[in-house]
Protein backbone atom coordinates (compact mmCIF):
# COMPACT_ATOMS: atom_id res chain seq x y z
CA UNK A 1 0.00 0.00 0.00
CA UNK A 2 1.17 3.09 -0.89
CA UNK A 3 0.47 7.03 -2.12
CA UNK A 4 1.12 6.96 -5.69
CA UNK A 5 0.67 10.84 -6.65
CA UNK A 6 -0.45 13.84 -4.78
CA UNK A 7 -1.35 16.98 -6.89
CA UNK A 8 -2.54 20.44 -5.71
CA UNK A 9 -4.25 23.49 -7.58
CA UNK A 10 -5.42 26.82 -6.81
CA UNK A 11 -9.40 27.87 -7.03
CA UNK A 12 -10.86 31.13 -6.68
CA UNK A 13 -13.57 31.76 -3.91
CA UNK A 14 -13.51 35.34 -4.82
CA UNK A 15 -16.22 37.89 -3.82
CA UNK A 16 -17.43 41.35 -2.90
CA UNK A 17 -18.46 40.65 0.74
CA UNK A 18 -16.08 41.75 3.31
CA UNK A 19 -15.80 41.32 7.17
CA UNK A 20 -14.46 43.61 9.67
CA UNK A 21 -10.92 42.86 8.68
CA UNK A 22 -10.54 41.81 5.45
CA UNK A 23 -12.43 41.70 2.18
CA UNK A 24 -12.68 38.30 -0.43
CA UNK A 25 -11.78 39.57 -3.78
CA UNK A 26 -9.33 38.04 -4.83
CA UNK A 27 -9.50 34.95 -1.82
CA UNK A 28 -8.36 31.38 -3.18
CA UNK A 29 -7.66 27.98 -1.62
CA UNK A 30 -5.68 25.19 -2.45
CA UNK A 31 -7.29 21.74 -2.95
CA UNK A 32 -5.34 18.52 -3.19
CA UNK A 33 -5.36 14.71 -4.59
CA UNK A 34 -4.15 12.08 -2.56
CA UNK A 35 -3.34 9.04 -5.50
CA UNK A 36 -3.56 5.86 -3.18
CA UNK A 37 -2.72 2.17 -5.22
CA UNK A 38 -5.38 0.59 -3.31
CA UNK A 39 -7.95 -0.23 -5.84
CA UNK A 40 -11.84 0.04 -4.95
CA UNK A 41 -14.74 -0.94 -7.42
CA UNK A 42 -12.27 -0.87 -9.82
CA UNK A 43 -10.47 2.51 -9.75
CA UNK A 44 -7.77 3.86 -7.67
CA UNK A 45 -8.77 5.56 -3.98
CA UNK A 46 -8.55 9.03 -4.64
CA UNK A 47 -8.49 11.27 -1.01
CA UNK A 48 -9.44 14.84 -1.49
CA UNK A 49 -8.55 18.17 0.89
CA UNK A 50 -8.71 21.72 0.57
CA UNK A 51 -8.63 24.70 3.14
CA UNK A 52 -11.45 26.58 4.64
CA UNK A 53 -12.04 30.15 3.74
CA UNK A 54 -9.98 32.94 5.05
CA UNK A 55 -6.87 31.63 4.14
CA UNK A 56 -5.15 32.01 0.49
CA UNK A 57 -4.11 28.71 -1.28
CA UNK A 58 -0.67 27.79 -0.32
CA UNK A 59 0.71 25.84 -3.41
CA UNK A 60 4.10 26.84 -3.33
CA UNK A 61 4.36 25.22 0.15
CA UNK A 62 2.74 22.26 -0.96
CA UNK A 63 4.94 21.68 -3.75
CA UNK A 64 8.30 22.74 -2.41
CA UNK A 65 8.29 21.16 1.13
CA UNK A 66 4.98 18.90 2.25
CA UNK A 67 4.01 16.60 -1.13
CA UNK A 68 7.74 15.78 -2.19
CA UNK A 69 8.28 14.81 1.88
CA UNK A 70 5.49 12.74 1.36
CA UNK A 71 6.36 11.05 -1.91
CA UNK A 72 9.71 10.49 -1.14
CA UNK A 73 8.75 9.06 1.75
CA UNK A 74 9.56 4.97 2.31
CA UNK A 75 5.59 3.42 2.09
CA UNK A 76 6.65 1.18 5.44
CA UNK A 77 7.19 4.28 7.27
CA UNK A 78 3.52 5.63 7.24
CA UNK A 79 1.00 2.31 6.53
CA UNK A 80 -0.23 1.48 9.80
CA UNK A 81 0.45 -1.70 11.08
CA UNK A 82 -3.07 -1.77 13.23
CA UNK A 83 -5.28 -0.39 10.72
CA UNK A 84 -3.97 -2.15 7.08
CA UNK A 85 -4.61 1.38 6.18
CA UNK A 86 -2.41 4.99 5.96
CA UNK A 87 -1.60 6.10 9.37
CA UNK A 88 -2.26 9.79 9.08
CA UNK A 89 -0.17 10.84 12.05
CA UNK A 90 2.74 8.90 10.06
CA UNK A 91 1.97 10.61 7.36
CA UNK A 92 1.63 14.09 9.24
CA UNK A 93 5.08 13.72 10.94
CA UNK A 94 6.81 13.11 7.75
CA UNK A 95 5.22 16.08 6.45
CA UNK A 96 6.37 18.09 9.60
CA UNK A 97 10.58 16.63 9.41
CA UNK A 98 13.03 19.47 9.46
CA UNK A 99 10.16 21.78 10.49
CA UNK A 100 11.19 24.22 12.96
CA UNK A 101 8.54 24.94 16.56
CA UNK A 102 6.19 27.92 16.44
CA UNK A 103 5.55 30.01 14.04
CA UNK A 104 1.90 28.47 12.88
CA UNK A 105 1.28 30.71 10.54
CA UNK A 106 0.80 29.53 6.58
CA UNK A 107 2.58 26.18 6.84
CA UNK A 108 -0.78 24.66 9.28
CA UNK A 109 -2.61 25.49 6.49
CA UNK A 110 -0.44 23.80 3.67
CA UNK A 111 -0.45 20.54 5.74
CA UNK A 112 -4.21 20.76 6.74
CA UNK A 113 -4.96 20.38 2.87
CA UNK A 114 -3.33 17.10 2.65
CA UNK A 115 -4.06 15.93 5.82
CA UNK A 116 -7.78 15.96 5.09
CA UNK A 117 -7.06 14.11 1.93
CA UNK A 118 -5.47 11.34 3.63
CA UNK A 119 -7.84 10.99 5.97
CA UNK A 120 -10.60 11.15 2.95
CA UNK A 121 -8.49 8.32 1.41
CA UNK A 122 -8.45 6.53 5.04
CA UNK A 123 -12.00 6.02 5.29
CA UNK A 124 -12.39 4.86 1.77
CA UNK A 125 -9.78 2.32 2.04
CA UNK A 126 -12.18 1.09 5.39
CA UNK A 127 -14.94 1.86 3.33
CA UNK A 128 -16.42 3.79 5.74
CA UNK A 129 -18.14 7.56 6.43
CA UNK A 130 -15.43 9.25 8.18
CA UNK A 131 -17.59 10.25 10.74
CA UNK A 132 -18.25 6.82 11.64
CA UNK A 133 -14.16 5.70 11.37
CA UNK A 134 -13.47 8.59 13.97
CA UNK A 135 -15.99 7.17 16.51
CA UNK A 136 -14.89 3.73 16.31
CA UNK A 137 -11.41 5.07 16.18
CA UNK A 138 -11.41 7.54 19.26
CA UNK A 139 -14.74 7.69 20.65
CA UNK A 140 -15.96 4.47 22.30
CA UNK A 141 -17.89 4.05 18.24
CA UNK A 142 -20.58 7.19 19.31
CA UNK A 143 -21.40 8.71 16.25
CA UNK A 144 -23.98 11.50 15.87
CA UNK A 145 -26.16 10.76 13.14
CA UNK A 146 -27.00 14.78 13.15
CA UNK A 147 -25.51 17.51 13.89
CA UNK A 148 -26.39 21.22 14.78
CA UNK A 149 -25.39 23.62 12.22
CA UNK A 150 -26.25 27.72 12.40
CA UNK A 151 -26.13 29.62 9.05
CA UNK A 152 -23.10 32.35 9.03
CA UNK A 153 -23.79 35.30 6.96
CA UNK A 154 -24.35 39.03 7.45
CA UNK A 155 -21.16 40.27 5.81
CA UNK A 156 -21.02 43.37 4.13
CA UNK A 157 -21.95 44.21 0.54
CA UNK A 158 -21.44 47.39 -1.25
CA UNK A 159 -24.61 49.01 -0.53
CA UNK A 160 -26.38 46.29 1.84
CA UNK A 161 -28.95 47.63 3.62
CA UNK A 162 -30.56 46.19 6.73
CA UNK A 163 -33.38 44.98 4.97
CA UNK A 164 -31.41 43.10 2.70
CA UNK A 165 -29.74 41.94 5.88
CA UNK A 166 -33.00 40.68 7.34
CA UNK A 167 -33.99 39.19 3.63
CA UNK A 168 -31.08 37.41 3.42
CA UNK A 169 -31.14 35.67 7.69
CA UNK A 170 -34.91 34.98 6.44
CA UNK A 171 -33.64 32.85 3.46
CA UNK A 172 -31.35 31.07 6.46
CA UNK A 173 -34.11 30.68 8.64
CA UNK A 174 -36.85 29.39 5.37
CA UNK A 175 -34.19 27.00 4.79
CA UNK A 176 -34.10 24.95 7.95
CA UNK A 177 -31.28 27.08 10.21
CA UNK A 178 -32.48 27.99 13.43
CA UNK A 179 -29.49 30.05 14.65
CA UNK A 180 -28.15 32.39 12.48
CA UNK A 181 -24.74 34.67 12.77
CA UNK A 182 -23.83 38.64 11.48
CA UNK A 183 -20.34 40.29 11.44
CA UNK A 184 -19.92 43.39 13.66
CA UNK A 185 -16.90 45.98 13.89
CA UNK A 186 -17.19 46.71 10.25
CA UNK A 187 -19.10 49.25 10.80
CA UNK A 188 -19.85 52.20 13.17
CA UNK A 189 -21.13 50.78 16.31
CA UNK A 190 -24.61 52.77 15.92
CA UNK A 191 -24.72 51.31 12.73
CA UNK A 192 -23.80 47.77 13.62
CA UNK A 193 -26.69 48.18 16.28
CA UNK A 194 -29.37 48.45 13.92
CA UNK A 195 -28.09 45.80 11.96
CA UNK A 196 -28.61 43.44 15.00
CA UNK A 197 -31.80 44.70 16.25
CA UNK A 198 -33.36 43.87 12.96
CA UNK A 199 -32.30 40.49 12.76
CA UNK A 200 -33.63 40.51 15.79
CA UNK A 201 -36.99 41.23 15.28
CA UNK A 202 -36.87 38.55 12.79
CA UNK A 203 -35.24 35.52 15.24
CA UNK A 204 -37.70 37.31 18.06
CA UNK A 205 -34.45 34.96 20.48
CA UNK A 206 -31.36 37.16 20.85
CA UNK A 207 -30.12 32.96 21.47
CA UNK A 208 -30.92 32.57 18.13
CA UNK A 209 -28.44 35.37 16.84
CA UNK A 210 -24.39 34.92 17.17
CA UNK A 211 -22.11 38.24 15.82
CA UNK A 212 -18.47 38.02 14.77
CA UNK A 213 -16.11 40.52 14.83
CA UNK A 214 -13.12 38.75 12.88
CA UNK A 215 -10.38 40.05 15.97
CA UNK A 216 -10.94 43.72 15.18
CA UNK A 217 -11.36 45.43 18.49
CA UNK A 218 -8.53 46.67 20.93
CA UNK A 219 -10.15 46.09 24.60
CA UNK A 220 -11.43 49.37 24.99
CA UNK A 221 -13.55 49.23 21.57
CA UNK A 222 -14.55 45.28 22.67
CA UNK A 223 -15.53 46.46 25.91
CA UNK A 224 -17.65 49.08 24.33
CA UNK A 225 -19.56 46.60 22.12
CA UNK A 226 -20.05 43.60 25.12
CA UNK A 227 -21.84 46.79 26.74
CA UNK A 228 -23.98 47.33 24.15
CA UNK A 229 -24.35 43.95 22.85
CA UNK A 230 -25.10 42.52 26.64
CA UNK A 231 -29.06 43.29 27.38
CA UNK A 232 -29.58 41.47 24.18
CA UNK A 233 -28.57 37.71 25.44
CA UNK A 234 -27.01 36.85 22.20
CA UNK A 235 -25.27 33.29 21.86
CA UNK A 236 -21.85 34.48 21.62
CA UNK A 237 -19.70 37.41 20.84
CA UNK A 238 -17.30 36.07 18.51
CA UNK A 239 -13.49 37.14 18.35
CA UNK A 240 -13.74 40.60 19.58
CA UNK A 241 -10.00 41.33 20.09
CA UNK A 242 -6.98 39.97 18.52
CA UNK A 243 -6.98 35.50 18.54
CA UNK A 244 -3.57 36.03 20.15
CA UNK A 245 -4.37 38.31 23.08
CA UNK A 246 -5.28 36.01 25.20
CA UNK A 247 -5.17 39.29 27.86
CA UNK A 248 -8.08 41.02 26.17
CA UNK A 249 -10.31 38.11 26.28
CA UNK A 250 -9.50 37.49 29.87
CA UNK A 251 -10.25 41.51 30.53
CA UNK A 252 -13.46 41.05 28.28
CA UNK A 253 -14.54 37.64 29.61
CA UNK A 254 -14.49 39.39 33.46
CA UNK A 255 -16.77 41.84 32.26
CA UNK A 256 -19.10 40.37 29.55
CA UNK A 257 -21.92 38.29 31.12
CA UNK A 258 -22.72 36.41 27.83
CA UNK A 259 -20.85 33.69 25.96
CA UNK A 260 -17.58 34.66 23.99
CA UNK A 261 -16.25 32.43 20.68
CA UNK A 262 -12.92 32.27 19.45
CA UNK A 263 -10.12 29.88 18.31
CA UNK A 264 -10.68 29.45 14.35
CA UNK A 265 -7.54 31.37 14.16
CA UNK A 266 -5.02 29.49 16.60
CA UNK A 267 -3.44 27.21 14.10
CA UNK A 268 -1.91 24.63 16.84
CA UNK A 269 -2.29 22.67 19.78
CA UNK A 270 -0.12 24.91 21.73
CA UNK A 271 -1.76 27.89 21.14
CA UNK A 272 -5.26 26.40 21.90
CA UNK A 273 -3.46 25.13 25.01
CA UNK A 274 -2.43 28.96 26.04
CA UNK A 275 -6.08 30.32 25.29
CA UNK A 276 -7.41 27.95 27.53
CA UNK A 277 -4.54 28.68 29.96
CA UNK A 278 -4.97 32.14 29.81
CA UNK A 279 -8.05 33.22 28.38
CA UNK A 280 -10.29 33.77 30.79
CA UNK A 281 -12.97 31.54 28.99
CA UNK A 282 -15.07 30.17 30.86
CA UNK A 283 -16.25 25.92 30.21
CA UNK A 284 -19.75 26.72 31.12
CA UNK A 285 -20.72 29.20 28.53
CA UNK A 286 -17.84 29.92 25.68
CA UNK A 287 -17.37 28.21 22.86
CA UNK A 288 -13.91 27.29 21.07
CA UNK A 289 -14.13 26.97 16.99
CA UNK A 290 -10.52 25.68 16.30
CA UNK A 291 -10.91 25.15 12.20
CA UNK A 292 -9.70 21.40 12.22
CA UNK A 293 -8.09 21.95 8.44
CA UNK A 294 -6.29 25.52 9.43
CA UNK A 295 -4.63 23.92 11.91
CA UNK A 296 -2.40 21.64 10.45
CA UNK A 297 -5.23 19.28 9.88
CA UNK A 298 -7.14 16.67 12.24
CA UNK A 299 -4.34 15.01 13.65
CA UNK A 300 -3.40 18.25 15.69
CA UNK A 301 -7.40 18.48 15.89
CA UNK A 302 -7.07 15.47 17.90
CA UNK A 303 -4.05 16.60 20.12
CA UNK A 304 -6.51 19.95 20.78
CA UNK A 305 -9.41 17.77 22.17
CA UNK A 306 -6.78 15.72 24.13
CA UNK A 307 -5.73 18.74 25.99
CA UNK A 308 -9.54 20.06 26.31
CA UNK A 309 -10.44 16.91 28.19
CA UNK A 310 -6.86 16.62 30.58
CA UNK A 311 -8.48 21.06 31.28
CA UNK A 312 -11.77 19.62 32.30
CA UNK A 313 -13.57 20.87 29.26
CA UNK A 314 -16.63 19.71 27.72
CA UNK A 315 -15.88 18.60 23.52
CA UNK A 316 -19.63 19.92 23.28
CA UNK A 317 -18.07 23.43 23.82
CA UNK A 318 -15.99 23.38 19.82
CA UNK A 319 -18.26 24.16 16.91
CA UNK A 320 -15.31 24.04 14.56
CA UNK A 321 -14.87 27.27 11.99
CA UNK A 322 -15.40 25.82 8.21
CA UNK A 323 -18.78 25.47 7.07
CA UNK A 324 -17.84 22.17 5.16
CA UNK A 325 -18.32 18.39 5.43
CA UNK A 326 -14.99 17.40 6.84
CA UNK A 327 -15.80 19.17 9.66
CA UNK A 328 -19.08 17.93 9.75
CA UNK A 329 -17.97 14.85 9.99
CA UNK A 330 -15.69 15.70 12.83
CA UNK A 331 -18.52 17.24 14.70
CA UNK A 332 -20.39 13.87 14.48
CA UNK A 333 -17.46 11.52 14.93
CA UNK A 334 -16.05 12.89 18.10
CA UNK A 335 -18.63 14.19 20.16
CA UNK A 336 -18.46 18.23 19.12
CA UNK A 337 -21.13 21.06 19.50
CA UNK A 338 -22.35 21.29 15.97
CA UNK A 339 -20.78 22.89 13.12
CA UNK A 340 -20.65 25.85 10.75
CA UNK A 341 -22.44 26.25 7.95
CA UNK A 342 -22.02 29.14 4.97
CA UNK A 343 -25.53 28.83 3.22
CA UNK A 344 -24.68 31.42 0.70
CA UNK A 345 -21.05 32.10 0.47
CA UNK A 346 -18.03 30.53 -0.08
CA UNK A 347 -19.49 27.80 -3.17
CA UNK A 348 -18.81 24.95 -4.02
CA UNK A 349 -16.63 24.07 -0.80
CA UNK A 350 -18.95 25.54 1.68
CA UNK A 351 -22.12 23.52 2.43
CA UNK A 352 -23.20 19.86 2.83
CA UNK A 353 -24.02 16.74 0.59
CA UNK A 354 -27.02 17.59 -1.75
CA UNK A 355 -29.35 15.11 -0.25
CA UNK A 356 -29.09 16.45 3.41
CA UNK A 357 -31.24 19.59 4.30
CA UNK A 358 -31.79 21.41 6.92
CA UNK A 359 -34.33 20.66 9.32
CA UNK A 360 -35.10 22.48 12.65
CA UNK A 361 -31.26 23.55 13.00
CA UNK A 362 -30.02 19.75 12.20
CA UNK A 363 -28.56 18.37 9.72
CA UNK A 364 -27.60 14.44 8.60
CA UNK A 365 -24.56 13.02 7.66
CA UNK A 366 -24.62 10.66 4.35
CA UNK A 367 -23.44 7.31 4.53
CA UNK A 368 -20.48 7.23 1.83
CA UNK A 369 -17.17 6.14 2.29
CA UNK A 370 -14.75 8.84 2.92
CA UNK A 371 -15.94 12.82 3.23
CA UNK A 372 -18.59 12.67 1.45
CA UNK A 373 -16.79 14.96 -1.79
CA UNK A 374 -18.81 12.71 -4.28
CA UNK A 375 -22.56 12.98 -3.26
CA UNK A 376 -22.17 17.45 -2.97
CA UNK A 377 -22.37 17.55 -6.99
CA UNK A 378 -20.76 21.08 -7.30
CA UNK A 379 -18.11 20.51 -5.70
CA UNK A 380 -17.21 17.17 -6.85
CA UNK A 381 -17.45 18.41 -10.02
CA UNK A 382 -15.06 21.39 -10.05
CA UNK A 383 -12.47 19.25 -8.29
CA UNK A 384 -12.70 16.65 -10.82
CA UNK A 385 -12.25 19.43 -13.61
CA UNK A 386 -9.07 20.72 -11.95
CA UNK A 387 -7.61 17.39 -11.59
CA UNK A 388 -9.20 15.89 -14.88
CA UNK A 389 -7.48 14.19 -16.92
Amino acid sequence: MKIVDIQERTASIASSIRNAYIDFSKMTVSVAAVVTDVIRDGKPVVGYGFNSNGRYAQGALLRERFIPRVLEADPSTYVSEVHDNLDPFRLWDIMMANEKPGGHGERSVAVGVIDMAIWDAVAKIEQKPLYRLLADRYNNGLAASRVFVYAAGGYYYPGKDTQELRAEMNRYLDGGYRVVKMKIGGAPLSDDLRRIEEVLTLVSDGNRLAVDANGRFNLEAAVEYGEALAPFGLRWYEEPGDPLDYQLHADLAAQYPGALATGENLFSMQDMRNLLRHGGLRKEKDILQMDPVLSYGLVEYLRMLEVLDEMGWSRERCIPHGGHQFALNIAAGLGLGGNESYPEVFAPFGGFADDTPVVDGMINLPEVPGVGFEVKSDLINLIRSLFSP
